[in-house]
């Protein structure tokens, strides 16, 4: 018998969201009838989130938002909880964003995969970004999620997953405010297990960015994930995002400040130092040229990651300034509700 067809009926699926509206419905509707059993995690919506969730027969789970702060990571768990609980026969679940459409035919090829190989502990495939072509951060999320196949260190949201590794690790880091998936990921592999990326369909994510400051908040946002990685696991073997944050203090803090600060001891020479950025932006056009994306993907891509050190640095700034203080950061959105 097919692996993946006798693993169908173990299968379940867990979607977190806050007011994704339409978007949910698109990924609920995605997942019915594919997955034996599917729970929606909500995290305070007040877009009807909730009652669409059950209107389509979904069990729900909404989160408590005010004795213990919100993250991607508890809800995750949240969801997880609940489907073991209920459903302890389920072997494998599938995590899924609320702005995600799963495409037709992943789960049983992922399955396929997954239930093939005993050291697997995660199958993802190729998330895209539904609308390209509506903003220039749309476009970026899509040539950033243009990564390699194969074996891989981490997964994004979207992965189906091996149950038994889960709890072997105890889930997901509830305290991460970005960054839960290739935390989670490490320590999987710490354990022996194996993550993979399959050259397939998996995903259609809707970003909704049409505005610089929802771009400047990812980037916020990644920095506080590279310093909060750094920090809890930097001196162990993998230096998990040790170099990301070197990176980023080099780039947005370091070298501006030797290149201005320095001018006029040097009588403007320092400011040469400067012509690094440029050399920063072509190594990364000529990168993403070499995975097949266009001159216009290449461009945007090299400006995004070179300027975007400057908000991953307020980002990782912010980490430090509160992990001093003892104060945990906030959810840091940057996408709009759904209208």
């Amino acid at each position: 018998m097919d692996p993946a067809a006798s693993a169908a009926a173990n299968l379940g699926a867990v979607v977190i969201g806050r007011n994704e509206g339409e978007r949910l419905r698109r990924c609920l509707s995605s997942l019915l009838g594919q997955a034996a059993v599917l729970v929606y995690v909500d995290s305070g919506s007040t877009d009807g989130s909730v009652e669409l969730a059950r209107s389509q027969g979904v069990e729900v789970v909404e989160l408590d938002m005010l004795s213990v702060p919100f993250t991607a990571a508890r809800a995750r768990n949240a969801g997880f909880e609940r489907l073991v609980a209920g459903h302890p026969a389920v072997e494998w679940v599938q995590f899924v964003d609320g702005d995600c459409e799963v495409v037709a035919g992943w789960l049983s090829l992922a399955l396929r995969q997954l239930a093939g190989s005993e050291s697997l502990a995660v199958v993802c495939g190729r998330r895209r970004e539904r609308f390209p072509d509506a903003s220039i951060y749309n476009r970026l999320c899509d040539v950033e999620w243009d990564t390699p196949i194969g074996e891989a260190d981490s997964c994004g949201g979207d992965a189906l997953m091996r149950v038994a590794a889960l709890r072997e690790v105890d889930g997901f880091n509830e305290d991460l405010i970005a960054g839960e998936e290739p935390e989670l990921c490490l320590r999987l592999r710490q354990r022996g297990w194996k993550i993979q990326r399959l050259d397939a369909e998996m995903t259609l994510h809707d970003a909704a960015m049409d505005r610089f400051g929802q771009w400047w908040q990812r980037n916020v946002r990644s920095g506080h994930a590279y310093a909060e990685g750094a920090w809890l696991h930097g001196d162990e073997p993998e230096r998990h995002w040790v170099r990301e944050s070197r990176r980023i203090v080099f780039w947005a803090g370091v070298l501006p400040a030797v290149a201005v600060g320095g001018a006029p001891v040097t009588l403007g020479a320092s400011l040469s130092l400067l012509w690094l950025y440029p050399v920063s932006f072509a190594n990364a056009y000529r990168s993403t040229r070499r995975r097949g994306r266009s001159a216009r993907d290449a461009l945007a891509y090299g400006a995004s990651c070179t300027l975007s050190k400057f908000p991953e640095l307020q980002g990782w700034l912010k980490y430090h300034w509160g992990r001093r203080r003892g104060r945990r950061s906030g959810l840091i959105e940057y996408k709009k509700p759904d209208s």
